[in-house]
């Protein structure tokens, strides 16, 4: 398990992945695109402060959604535990996201 969780997966290719704390700074410190790919109803019980939710599981509405942001600028993201944010991330890049920060356990650990 430790290899699943340990340093390899704290930073790849495709994102960078944040504590808590770093990932509060980031998005405090400056206007940012947040966004939560969680589902509506998981974003309905509780969501980051000004998150925009675009569902991971909507892929048609994921696509259109992600292409109407700017790609050159820092792009943070977050899901309910951090899988669908890591998958989320893999495809991004393909779509020409250069920086990509993760918020490290999700929302879970956010609250």
């Amino acid at each position: 398990m430790s290899t699943l969780f340990g340093a390899n997966a704290q930073q790849n290719e495709s994102n960078k992945i944040l504590t808590v704390k770093e990932f509060k700074e980031a998005i405090s410190a400056q206007e940012v695109q947040l966004v939560d790919v969680r589902t509506a109803k998981e974003f309905n019980e509780g969501a980051i402060k000004d998150a925009l939710n675009i569902d991971f599981y909507e892929q048609e509405t994921f696509n259109k959604e992600f292409n109407m942001l700017d790609t050159e600028k820092p792009l943070y993201i977050y899901c309910r535990s951090g899988s669908r944010s890591q998958q989320s991330a893999a495809k991004l890049k393909a779509m020409g996201f250069k920086e990509i920060y993760d918020l490290q356990g999700g929302f879970l650990n956010w609250k």
